[in-house]
């Protein structure tokens, strides 16, 4: 798992440049997040082909445990993706609420990610 570390103005952004799935379970997540945290990161950004299918299910339960962890740290996350494919009403009400919060957005580009996450 590949992280890139950039910072802006002291604060620190973590990025998982991997393209791959490599978010599958509770522990992965917690060990990505504790690696930027431990690296002095505030801020993660990842895409959603990092995540198992199963995180955009929200009846799995899978992703508030995740975003659980990611308050717990203190941690802004960003997850970029075209999330238009997902038909699921509940889904789409979870993100437009998730984007209207200060922790957690779901983008469509990095660009947008870094903005959200200033």
């Amino acid at each position: 798992m590949e992280i890139k570390i950039i910072e802006n103005n002291s604060i620190k952004t973590a990025i998982l440049t991997s393209n791959e799935c490599l978010i599958t379970n509770l522990n992965e997540a917690l060990d990505l997040i504790s690696n930027a945290y431990y690296q002095g990161a505030e801020k993660l950004i990842i895409k959603k082909e990092n995540l198992i299918p199963g995180f955009f299910d929200l009846k799995t339960g899978f992703a508030g445990d995740v975003l659980q962890k990611c308050s717990n740290y203190r941690m802004k996350l960003a997850i970029i993706g075209d999330f238009s494919k997902y038909k699921s009403n509940a889904l789409k009400a979870f993100i437009v609420e998730c984007n209207r919060g200060n922790q957690i957005y779901f983008v469509d580009s990095e660009q947008s990610a870094k903005e959200k996450l200033r």
